[in-house]
């Protein structure tokens, strides 16, 4: 249910076909780190909507979403065999 909201941007479990960063397989500290950063008043520059996403969760949350996507495997690539 927390990862819900993901799929609207970055695909069904994290696999995003589209030019959205995929994070399905992301390192889980890397994860964290990043949706950490986006809830923080000064979220990365060119953030988009994840600073208002991100903001909806708790650390305790967000540390579950990161533990999520990255224990799923990522697509494999285009044209891998």
């Amino acid at each position: 249910m927390l990862a819900g909201p993901c799929a609207n941007c970055h695909g069904t479990d994290g696999r995003s076909p589209g030019p959205i960063v995929p994070i399905a397989g992301r390192p889980e500290a890397i994860l964290l780190g990043q949706l950490k950063a986006f809830k923080s008043e000064t979220p990365p520059p060119a953030t988009t909507i994840m600073n208002r996403i991100a903001k909806g969760y708790s650390d305790e949350q967000l540390s579950a979403l990161a533990k999520y996507f990255a224990a799923i495997k990522p697509a494999a690539a285009k044209g891998a065999k």
